[in-house]
């Protein structure tokens, strides 16, 4: 039985890897030690998808690790001595990263360096995926020229008709320290791969949602409107008119790009992994795909201040990805991405309002 090792394995897309490679036979190890608790608080607590895992996943065992603990990192690796490795553990807010930037750093990039360094005294076969982030482009994606649509924006060059590709340039912006870390850390994925000829790539991440995500303000998009939607609550846009544009993929579809990957592993590589221009919504288009749903009208206030680094428009170029591996491609389109949502939503908030039998003494 083939072993894969998951880092951030309660998170979003660290818990779909799990259950798509458990679905297919692999025995699969997680590591997490709920980290996002302590960056958001209760409501980014993921201990919830741990014992979830733990129950519905035959083949799945959890290991309570810190990705900063360079020694345990490595005695896990030597334990273990996986096949696979998909590394999505991440303090992943460029807002909450300014507060707590030695954390921030530690996870994002040194942790990044304990597990690859960790791995490479194993072995240099394994192939290891970075889940990156669109965010090590900083706001270079700014500086392209935009039309201004009723609902959104869109770029206004021919150049990027499919979005931005891999060799757009990371150079000469401002990332936010979320934004450095994950720069540092991208950059180490490559150079292991290059530099060691290890099978590695980063995966440079735009929406990446679904409907286990822990969404809160700072952190998962998609999950968070929708979520203050069926509550009610009052959701704050950060400039740009609301029009801001995000290409949004499944967690789904990157579970299987990883297997993809997995199968015929490149060195060094790195791909811009979104939904493309098929799956990109607007604020305010998102605001009326789950008013249609729900049929519980929008509240929200404007601030005109955007956030620090922040993308106006962004989508991912899915060319490259799709030549080097022609059996992938988006099978979630944006209606599945948000009915999905809604009914994951809508269960948890059914479920907090049941009552809970308490037997009588």
């Amino acid at each position: 039985m083939r072993r894969i090792l998951v880092t951030g394995s309660s998170g979003l897309i660290g818990s779909e890897v799990c259950t798509f490679f458990s679905e297919l036979g692999w025995e699969v190890h997680g590591i997490d030690n709920n980290m996002r608790a302590a960056f958001f608080g209760a409501a980014g607590d993921t201990r919830w998808m741990q014992y979830h895992l733990q129950k519905v996943l035959p083949a799945f065992t959890h290991h309570e690790v810190d990705i900063r603990d360079r020694k345990a990192v490595q005695q896990k690796l030597q334990e273990l001595r996986p096949d696979a490795v998909v590394h999505t553990a991440a303090q992943p807010s460029h807002d909450k990263a300014a507060s707590i930037v030695f954390d921030d750093f530690d996870t994002n990039a040194v942790g990044t360096l304990n597990l690859l360094e960790g791995l490479r005294q194993v072995s240099t076969n394994v192939p290891f995926i970075h889940m990156s982030t669109n965010k090590v482009y900083g706001d270079r994606p700014n500086t392209i020229p935009l039309v201004e649509l009723a609902t959104r924006w869109e770029y206004a060059d021919d150049q990027f008709a499919h979005g931005i590709a891999e060799d757009f340039s990371i150079d000469q912006s401002v990332h936010s320290l979320f934004g450095a870390s994950k720069v540092a850390a991208d950059i180490l994925v490559q150079e292991y791969g290059k530099y060691f000829g290890m099978p590695t790539c980063c995966l440079r991440g735009g929406c990446l949602t679904g409907p286990n995500h822990s969404g809160v303000e700072l952190h998962g998009f998609l999950s968070y409107l929708i979520k203050c939607n069926l509550e009610q609550r009052e959701y704050t846009i950060y400039g740009h008119q609301g029009k801001q544009v995000r290409d949004n993929i499944h967690s789904y579809d990157v579970a299987r790009f990883c297997y993809e990957f997995i199968q015929t592993p490149r060195c060094g590589e790195v791909y811009n992994i979104g939904g493309g221009k098929g799956n990109t919504v607007s604020i305010l288009e998102a605001f009326q795909r789950i008013e249609a749903l729900s049929g519980i009208p929008m509240r929200f206030s404007y601030v005109d201040t955007s956030r620090t680094g922040d993308h106006v428009c962004y989508y991912s170029d899915l060319r490259k990805m799709q030549r080097h591996y022609p059996a992938w491609s988006i099978t979630k389109t944006l209606d599945d991405i948000f009915s999905e949502i809604y009914a994951a939503s809508q269960q948890v908030e059914q479920a907090s309002q049941t009552p809970i039998d308490v037997p009588i003494q």
